[in-house]
């Protein structure tokens, strides 16, 4: 069977953006949204020891060996890098590599609401970029520290696990650092980072309750960060920090993120027509009405709040969803998969899946 390099560039040369890997089946790549295989044969668990420990140091080996899970970067040199998580399944080892873009793709690459420039002009707060795994939460990071990057002198620290897009200094210094590498986890990264002075901090996840209580404080604290979650929307994405936290912290974390909550952005992507996949956000920004509703456990009220401020550049996810239909970039059913209101999605479905003409 081919190497596992030759394998990734299989996967790239067919324009694939996850390759799978599993005991018992053929290799295949997510293209376009769906799994297809790209090699005849299935893997053997000898062939798959083989590949992974090829590219892995053998520090990073023996923790793999010992938790069953690792996330690590592989890069084919002048080709691509890859982000790689190691697992363990039913069948034994396993793993996938998603491809990270070695150009960092711009606002106009990536065609996204010109409204999220405005959280790169901020200076301070905590703005959470939200989405499914695999939804391109870190292209859009990328993309806004790398405008930061073009147009302020900033400090900015990234904390990654693993170090996804690496940044050069254009006006800003950026320090990347990878959990596992460079430091032991998130929280350490984050304690050590609030000494170094940082402009901005980047937080590959927003993983567990200590990672979020120090991302609050440094935030409250006068430094901007961005963090990332597995939320769809705005008002589910406050929710979850809220409910992070034990029943008696709750209001005191309230109160705080009332207070540093610079905006939410969830980002879904869905399949293009005729080929690919677009893109699709919901933007809550700073506004005045926002920390008294966070303060008071109104997150209901944060749907009308996005939807009366379109003027600004918010937007709901349904909104963005149904201008996709309307061009004629996302089908129907497709928008009608991923949106909240199924009501105002139906009438675009005929009675037999088909879709009706949007009007």
């Amino acid at each position: 069977m081919a190497s596992l390099d030759a394998l990734l560039r299989r996967m790239l040369e067919r324009g694939g953006s996850d390759l799978h890997l599993t005991v018992g089946l053929p290799p295949k790549a997510r293209i376009s949204g769906s799994l297809a295989a790209i090699e005849d044969g299935t893997v053997s668990a000898g062939q798959m020891e083989n590949w992974l420990q090829e590219i892995c140091p053998p520090r990073r080996w023996k923790d793999f060996l010992e938790r069953k899970d690792l996330d690590l970067a592989h890069e084919i040199p002048g080709v691509a890098r890859f982000r790689a998580n190691f697992l363990y399944n039913h069948w034994g080892q396993a793993a996938v590599f998603r491809q990270i873009p070695s150009k960092i793709l711009s606002f106009d690459d990536l065609k996204l609401p010109e409204t999220l420039k405005k959280f790169c002009h901020l200076t301070e707060g905590l703005v959470v970029v939200t989405g499914p795994t695999g939804s391109g939460k870190s292209t859009t990071l990328a993309a806004m520290i790398d405008f930061i990057n073009t147009h302020y002198a900033r400090h900015i620290v990234t904390i990654e696990d693993p170090i996804e897009f690496v940044h050069s200094n254009k006006r800003s210094v950026i320090v990347h650092r990878e959990v596992g590498e460079h430091t032991a986890s998130f929280a350490d990264a984050l304690k050590g980072a609030m000494r170094h002075d940082p402009d901005i901090v980047l937080l590959g996840e927003l993983r567990d309750l200590e990672t979020m209580q120090l991302a609050l404080s440094c935030a409250s604290m006068g430094m901007l960060v961005f963090g990332t979650l597995h939320t769809n929307n705005a008002p589910k994405t406050i929710d979850r920090i809220i409910n992070a936290f034990p029943a008696e912290e709750q209001n005191q974390v309230r109160t705080m993120l009332a207070g540093c909550l610079a905006g939410v952005v969830a980002q879904l992507l869905c399949k293009r027509q005729p080929k690919g996949r677009v893109a699709v956000h919901e933007i809550l920004l700073p506004h005045e009405a926002l920390p008294n509703t966070i303060r008071t456990g109104q997150i209901a009220s944060i749907r009308q709040l996005i939807e009366g401020s379109g003027a600004e550049g918010m937007v709901t996810m349904d909104h963005s969803l149904m201008a996709r239909v309307k061009d004629g970039t996302v089908a129907p059913e497709e928008a009608y998969m991923k949106c909240t209101n199924k009501a105002l999605f139906a009438p675009l479905l005929t009675g037999n899946g088909a879709p009706a003409a949007a009007h």
